[in-house]
């Protein structure tokens, strides 16, 4: 796949503070409660919420995704820009699982912005470099994004 041939927006209005939403995201025992689709869990979730801070994340599909239970999806990445509470971005590559080969590379930009007591936070991803393993990972992307963002609306609901 050629660089630059994917990219997903996704808009959420959430209702609560933009501080609490920021924490969801930035705080890593926070962001491993709900980040990735739904019937993951997430035994590894570190990110350290500092320019150039590292980012590492392994995802464990759950019972509820039948054949793909026991599945580990890690990704790793780092820390391009964070303008608290206003703006993140970082790089995010999904390794296979058990060695460190990059199958699918992103660059994800998330906004915040006050809407009085909610918060709408805007999410873009750039597909910047897939391989040929990325087909499924690319496929289901937008349903992966949105069921955790889905997972984010429901957690901050119960803050």
């Amino acid at each position: 796949m050629e660089s630059n041939t994917k990219e997903l927006t996704l808009i959420r209005i959430f209702d609560a503070p933009r501080a609490l939403v920021w924490k969801a995201w930035t705080d890593p025992k926070l962001l491993a409660e709900w980040w990735g689709p739904r019937g993951v869990t997430n035994p590894v979730c570190e990110f350290d919420a500092t320019q150039g801070g590292k980012i590492h994340i392994v995802m464990l599909a759950g019972e509820t995704l039948g054949d793909l239970t026991g599945a580990r999806w890690p990704m790793k990445g780092e820390i391009q820009e964070i303008t608290e509470p206003l703006r993140l971005v970082f790089t995010s590559r999904a390794l296979r699982d058990g060695d460190e080969y990059p199958i699918l590379e992103t660059l994800c930009t998330v906004t915040f912005v006050e809407e009085g007591n909610k918060t709408k936070m805007t999410l873009h991803v750039v597909v910047t470099k897939a391989t040929v393993e990325a087909e499924d990972p690319l496929k289901g992307m937008k349903m992966g994004w949105s069921q955790s963002l889905d997972k984010l609306g429901e957690f901050l609901a119960e803050q």
